[in-house]
């Protein structure tokens, strides 16, 4: 039986909505059960519960990274994707990342790319448009302190920074699924960070993803 992933899409240009939801519309196994403009779009998601968000950073009326933190204070948040029209600034792309954000896409994603993004994200996956500086957003920082992992811990952490789902990372290192979560719930208390993408983060800032 195939999972069927639900998403929500926020914006506030009609267009950007219609598009997106009929490239998404034609894949089997995904489902974009609403839209949404600005003001409406933490009741939408509230009312839908969808997988997966994508989210504008920037509307007139609403700012996205504001929709965004309401987004993960809901019980149960979905995994959220902030759109851009452009290659946006780093700092914009951290602040959306370390509020909890999983991922940047461009509008102009490659259609035949947007529902594999889509369902990266829906299996806890971090998805960040190709072209965004990646070496200044996982930029080690020199006072930053991590905490001592294990080997294993330390394979699990890099992974997850590059993206990979529980599955994959325990096809990777050869352990079950299971054990993959809960290494990773132990690495997100021992970093007090709530999200991957915020593991991640503190990763590369305490120089653990180096080499």
């Amino acid at each position: 039986m195939t999972t069927v992933t639900s998403v929500v899409i926020v914006d506030d240009e009609t267009l950007v909505r219609y598009g997106f939801e009929l490239i998404l519309g034609a894949a089997a196994d995904i489902d974009v059960v609403a839209t949404s403009g600005d003001v409406d779009a933490v009741e939408t998601v509230r009312r839908h519960r969808p997988d997966v968000v994508l989210l504008d950073v920037r509307m007139p009326r609403v700012n996205g990274l504001e929709v965004l933190d309401a987004l993960r204070a809901l019980p149960e948040p979905p995994a959220v994707a902030m759109l851009t029209t452009f290659d946006t600034d780093t700092q914009v792309v951290a602040q959306a990342m370390e509020s909890g954000a999983a991922g940047f896409l461009l509008k102009d994603t490659d259609p035949e790319s947007l529902a594999e993004y889509v369902r990266a994200l829906a299996r806890g996956g971090i998805v960040l448009a190709p072209g965004l500086d990646r070496t200044r957003l996982f930029a080690p920082r020199p006072t930053v302190e991590a905490p001592a992992l294990s080997a294993r811990e330390h394979d699990v952490v890099r992974l997850v920074a590059a993206g990979a789902s529980n599955p994959e990372i325990g096809q990777r290192i050869g352990v079950s699924t299971g054990t993959v979560k809960e290494d990773v719930r132990a690495l997100l208390a021992a970093f007090g960070v709530t999200t991957r993408v915020q593991l991640a983060l503190r990763a590369a800032e305490a120089g653990l993803l180096d080499g």
